[in-house]
């Protein structure tokens, strides 16, 4: 089986089940997932929008760096992460991380590492009702 990377940055909604349905793992033991979403409510006030900072080239690097980190502290299998670009609302989805790996401890760390690394790598903006 090959090891592979589904990377993709969007301006659409993100369709989790889309995403996550990439990741076959076959002679995986384990595929954990990550969905986030935009929150309604931050610090007592309503949220209108979340945007994040990275687009077109500077993001696909990103992705691939954090692909590249994974893959080389755990035996990951296949990968898919997809995130949302512009003004996204509450409710939607706005990132997808999915790792299939033969063992679950791999898969659970290099699912955690991805997202810390992407909150780290990319700045949000949440736009709320108090400006």
């Amino acid at each position: 089986m090959g090891e592979q990377n589904l990377l993709q940055i969007t301006d659409k909604p993100i369709v989790p089940a889309e995403v996550i349905s990439r990741v076959k793992g076959e002679g995986c033991g384990a595929v954990v997932t990550f969905t986030g979403k935009v929150r309604g409510y931050s610090e007592g006030k309503r949220v209108i929008s979340l945007e994040h900072d990275a687009e077109g080239e500077k993001a696909s690097e990103m992705m691939e760096k954090i692909a590249t980190e994974v893959r080389e502290s755990w035996d990951i299998k296949e990968m898919a992460f997809c995130y949302r670009t512009g003004p996204v609302p509450p409710g939607e989805v706005t990132l997808v991380i999915a790792v299939a790996a033969r063992h679950r401890l791999d898969a659970f760390a290099a699912c955690e590492y991805a997202i810390d690394r992407f909150k780290w790598e990319v700045k949000s903006k949440e736009v709320r009702e108090d400006g």
